[in-house]
């Protein structure tokens, strides 16, 4: 049986991750400090095949304690938030995702050199993108471009500069992967102090799809977008994130090299909070909705190119935003009721 260490196991993509390898026949630890949303249960806390360590991903010790035995180790810690997380912890994002880098690395290139791991898969972003003006973005675009203007962006692209650097060194094999706007259920009210207040309502996430439904359906009328709503994103489920993911841990074809992980289809901000609306309030209800001040990070256009993904790897984000809604907005509504949002 493989073993798996995921670091960032109770975040919001790693419970689908976690899922997903539990679901391969992987064996899985995982490894969280719960600094984002506290303490979180998820069904598969009592599987077999699992084991949770709470703990900090920047502790090089206990990071290269979990890897003993592993073969292979998914680097998915990071302080990570929606866009006001840009502004509100702008060094912080920096700082701290570099140190848990920087441990990730040193633990993974002793458990490579002295141990049984044979590859590290890194989580970078779509940000990485952040400053192209290029369409649809593809792998390699992001060392063409000027770099992200975020920090968090900037980062992230350090995240592969990590990964590269580690293989030229160290030769510790790697697979980078990019989700695009990770779409799911699991998403609470966020830790910390960066509120944001968006016309009546205040919220604590800053990620739209889970806002915007808050906001209908705490009744919002008319509905505040930010900007004109002319972003294009592409919206991917989390489940088909996870499933990209592990594929690309598994692929023997996808060693040392870099995908982007995303849905094909693109939605501008405007189309996804009239769907909302429309599903929430029935579609007798006229669309209503003003703009406010955008925040300086939100970017115009993100667009990738999936052919890599879907040629290398043979994975296809399949999911709708029309499926993912009719599950995120259920779920949305029952946290709203129990206060949790």
């Amino acid at each position: 049986m493989t073993k798996v260490l995921v670091t960032g196991s109770a975040g919001f993509i790693g419970g689908y991750l976690v899922e997903e390898l539990l679901g391969r026949g992987h064996s899985v630890v995982g490894l969280d400090n719960f600094s984002k949303y506290g303490p979180v249960a998820h069904s598969y806390d009592d599987h077999p095949n699992f084991r949770f360590v709470e703990g900090d991903a920047r502790d090089v010790e206990l990071v290269t304690s979990l890897l003993d035995g592993c073969d292979h180790f998914i680097a998915g810690a990071a302080m990570i938030g929606g866009i006001s997380y840009f502004h509100a912890y702008a060094y912080d994002l920096l700082a701290t995702n570099e140190r848990i880098m920087a441990s990730s690395c040193d633990a993974a290139i002793a458990a490579h050199r002295n141990g049984t791991l044979k590859k590290v898969t890194y989580v970078s972003s779509s940000m990485v993108f952040e400053s192209t003006d290029r369409w649809p973005s593809k792998e390699g675009d992001q060392r063409l471009i000027p770099p992200p203007h975020s920090s968090y962006g900037f980062q992230k692209l350090a995240v592969e500069y990590y990964a590269r650097a580690a293989w030229d060194q160290y030769r510790l094999p790697y697979t980078i992967v990019r989700p695009f706007n990770c779409v799911g259920v699991g998403e609470g009210r966020a830790l910390g102090e960066a509120e944001v207040l968006s016309g009546n309502v205040k919220l604590a996430m800053s990620h739209v799809v889970p806002d915007l439904v808050q906001k209908v359906l705490k009744g919002q009328d008319p509905l505040h977008i930010l900007g004109a709503g002319d972003q294009v994103r592409h919206y991917t489920y989390g489940g088909d994130l996870a499933r990209g993911i592990v594929t690309a841990m598994e692929h023997e074809a996808a060693g040392n090299d870099d995908f982007n992980l995303s849905t094909a289809e693109s939605t501008t901000v405007l189309q996804l909070a009239e769907l909302i609306w429309h599903k929430i309030k029935g579609t007798d209800v006229p669309f209503r909705f003003v703009s406010d001040e955008p925040f300086a990070h939100d970017v115009a256009m993100r667009v990738p190119d999936v052919t890599k993904a879907q040629e290398v790897l043979g994975f296809t984000a399949e999911t709708t935003l029309d499926a993912m809604l009719d599950e995120v907005i259920p779920w949305i509504r029952q946290a709203v009721e129990d206060g949790r949002l």
